[in-house]
């Protein structure tokens, strides 16, 4: 049974390698409204777009969106949502899925999936998911972000390195590793308290925002996701992608 949860896209205009890519047309929509569509088929209780950009909020607004125009200077999309979270004055125990703008073939079962996760576990402040790498993936790819996590499901560590290390080079690897799926389930009561956590030099040294909720101590369950998402959209080539297999979707049901 699905918990109760809601859904905040942190979206802005100015992407350093693929700028206004939110209003990118996919197929005659822009892909904010491909992104709120999936949102708002997962069956979350809310929906909030959370933006800096006026272009990005007149136009999600013309969709039927609900915006929240943020701060311009907030360094993560993480920081844009703890703002949300404090000026609409949501109850610590609310969870909010974190949807990133560029992800708009995101199945709506893996944020169910992920929102669920962290109702049934009350130690974790967060929870997230991932997915063991596949034969023609590369651990030691640094764009490939592993995760290790413990018999209790909470995480270990995350890292752009291959993780774990295997020692003996003269025994098969058949080591598994795990790849994390850049999409988290928040307790409010965190998110309040995020902006103010001090980074930590494994945060600084990985570039990854999760290592500062590990560094202060907060638990992050990790679960493997029941499906394989799509690519998310960092560059204009990946957008081709998503536009065709989005339009092969489209006439598989059109046959």
């Amino acid at each position: 049974m699905s918990e109760n949860f809601k859904i905040v896209i942190p979206s802005r205009y100015d992407s350093v390698r693929f700028p206004g890519k939110a209003l990118a047309d996919i197929n005659g929509r822009p892909m904010i409204q491909h992104v709120y569509d999936v949102a708002v088929a997962s069956g979350a209780d809310e929906v909030i777009i959370a933006t800096d950009s006026m272009k990005i909020g007149m136009v999600a607004e013309d969709f039927g969106a609900t915006v929240f125009m943020t701060r311009e200077e907030h360094p993560s999309g993480t920081d844009r949502i703890s703002e949300v979270v404090e000026k609409l004055g949501w109850d610590d125990d609310t969870v909010i899925v974190n949807l990133q703008g560029d992800e708009p073939l995101m199945p709506t079962g893996l944020i169910r999936q992920v929102a669920n996760n962290l109702h049934a576990n009350p130690r974790a402040a967060c929870s997230t998911l991932c997915t063991q790498l596949q034969e023609n993936e590369d651990p030691t790819d640094p764009n490939l972000v592993k995760v290790v996590f413990g018999e209790d499901g909470m995480a270990i560590y995350f890292s752009r390195a291959a993780l774990p290390f295997v020692r003996d080079p003269q025994i098969p690897d058949t080591t598994p590793y795990f790849r994390h799926i850049g999409l988290y389930a928040y307790r409010a009561s965190l998110l309040r308290r995020y902006p103010s956590l001090p980074e930590s030099y494994l945060e600084q040294s990985e570039k990854l925002e999760q290592l500062r909720l590990l560094s202060n101590g907060f638990l992050i369950h990790v679960d493997q996701a029941d499906s394989i998402p799509g690519a998310g959209v960092d560059t204009p080539e990946d957008l081709e992608k998503v536009i065709e297999c989005l339009s092969a979707e489209a006439a598989a049901v059109s046959d």
